[in-house]
């Protein structure tokens, strides 16, 4: 774990090791196609980026319905059959057309279970030459868990995938897929069931209690996979006029999903489907998920409820990682990988991140790879224009697909950044966000942006040694920069100006610059 010292004190190893993505075997990595041929949607995901935390290149859904209608035919929706071909078939062309490798591509429950689902498969691929594999429900569970493991490599748990055909759970601790279920229930298996509400919830119920009884896990953070799972949370989101709508890493409670269960029950479903982006299709299946999401939280009696963006595709990519790459932080990596591509000096992070260490004395791991990160990403929207710099890499910072960061996080990350490039924060757009952190956490933010907007301008060759220091003494509440006789030229006016700023936001009660032989 970190312990205040450099990147260099500890080889290459830790947390701020060497960037695992320049090892050929994580570059090989850097662009897959996977295609998930679920009982609702059929999706391709092509991912690009620093391997441990990839972008994602090209993503793009068709709500075909495969399994709709499925309980009481055996097959699978003829028009669904038709639309998931029609798509298979474009997304067959687009790899072609970015040359990609061969497409990794799972079925899932309508595909395993339908009574035409091996013949629709072998019309798939005589007309596309796509090469599905059906994985089943266990499977699915152990894939779903591997995309969590993939934005929270220390998760410890419950994850909870569900489908429109099927509802699979399974257990992640240390790093680790441990005992998984699968069971019929989703929403295309029920919404018809006889005897309507009643029937359903009594159905559900008897499902959940076994489920329960094989895991016997309870009281678990519990992680939430699935498309109606992430709808529910857009609802949750514009019930309480949350500001931040990224759904990966969205907590929850039980008493507020139940706020918004009942929020759901009494609103307009054409007037929510608007306010929340959501599909037609997505919101019919949204009560009927509801449904067994009550009885999951009462089964399961989650301590806390958190949404995952991360599913079935991610865990395919974390699949083809070697296990080296599975250890990194996430979020380093992707920082890195920023840095590398972006930055006018690649590098020159890790200098920056020495330099302001000092001011964060006694910060806890979970600290410092925010510290890390903000240095490794202070310079990557540089090309933006000048006057929106500050937003730009506000915004990059709460919205991008970063894996490993909670809403706090992020804010506090973008907060950072914003104040790399502007002293003050008030009466910015973002305003609202800022509540998601506390004020001492805010004050620890702005020191953050403000040491690395001085810290950058002391620039240096990479072959000079180090140039600038700083010093701060808490009980005397006093900043001292020191610098070398080759870098005091680097201190001029703009420079005194910033770092009179940085000691304003420390509330130091003095500021020293001494030159060092």
């Amino acid at each position: 774990m970190m312990d205040g010292t450099s990147d260099s004190a500890q080889g290459d190893g830790g947390l701020f090791g060497r960037p695992i993505f320049e090892d050929p075997q994580a570059r090989r990595l850097s662009r897959v196609g996977v295609v998930d041929i679920g009982s609702n949607s059929v999706r391709l995901v092509v991912f690009d980026g620093a391997a441990r935390s990839p972008a994602y290149f090209y993503n793009e859904k068709i709500m075909c319905g495969l399994g709709a209608g499925m309980p009481e035919t055996g097959r699978l929706n003829p028009e669904g059959k038709t639309r998931a071909m029609a798509a298979l078939k474009r997304f067959q062309a687009l790899a072609r057309g970015m040359e990609l490798p061969p497409l990794t591509a799972v079925a899932t429950a309508a595909m395993r279970e339908a009574e035409d689902g091996p013949a629709f498969r072998s019309e798939i691929e005589q007309e596309t030459g796509l090469r599905i594999w059906v994985i089943d429900g266990e499977e699915e569970a152990r894939l779903s868990a591997q995309g969590v493991l993939l934005g929270w490599p220390g998760a410890d748990g419950l994850v909870c995938d569900i489908g429109g055909s099927s509802m699979e759970l399974a257990q992640v601790k240390a790093g680790q897929v441990g005992r998984r279920v699968t069971s019929q229930l989703g929403p295309w298996r029920f919404m018809d069931l006889e005897g309507g509400k009643k029937a359903r919830e009594k159905y559900i119920r008897k499902t959940m209690k076994g489920l329960a009884e094989t895991l016997q896990t309870t009281g678990k953070r519990l992680f939430l996979v699935g498309g109606s799972w992430r709808a529910i949370a857009r609802i949750d989101m514009e019930r309480r006029a949350y500001p931040l709508h990224v759904l990966h890493e969205y907590r929850m409670d039980a008493a507020a999903v139940l706020d918004t269960l009942k929020f759901i029950e009494k609103s307009d479903p054409d007037e929510l489907r608007s306010a929340c982006s959501l599909s037609s299709a997505r919101m019919s299946l949204v009560p009927y998920a509801g449904e067994v999401l009550k009885e999951l939280l009462a089964a399961f009696e989650p301590s806390e409820i958190a949404i995952s963006s991360y599913g079935i595709r991610e865990g395919l990519l974390y699949e083809q990682m070697p296990q080296q790459l599975r250890d990194r932080d996430p979020l380093i990596e992707a920082s890195r990988f920023s840095e590398a591509k972006d930055a006018r000096r690649p590098g020159f992070g890790k200098k920056l991140y020495s330099f302001v260490l000092p001011l964060f004395p006694g910060a806890d791991p979970s600290r410092l790879r925010l510290v890390k990160a903000a240095c490794l990403l202070h310079d990557v929207s540089w090309r933006a224009h000048p006057d929106y710099r500050a937003q730009t890499c506000f915004d990059n910072a709460t919205r991008a697909n970063l894996g490993g960061l909670t809403h706090g996080e992020r804010v506090f990350l973008g907060l950072a950044l914003l104040h790399r490039y502007k002293n003050k924060r008030d009466g910015t757009r973002f305003d609202d966000f800022y509540a998601l952190i506390d004020e001492d956490q805010q004050r620890e933010a702005e020191v953050l942006g403000k040491a690395m907007r001085f810290g950058s301008m002391l620039w240096m060759s990479d072959t000079s040694r180090e140039g600038a220091r700083l010093e701060w003494d808490s009980a005397a509440r006093k900043l001292t920069l020191f610098l070398t006789e080759e870098a005091s030229p680097l201190y001029g006016e703009v420079a005194e100006s910033r770092l009179n700023a940085l000691a304003r936001a420390m509330s130091a009660d003095g500021v020293e610059v001494k030159t060092e032989g």
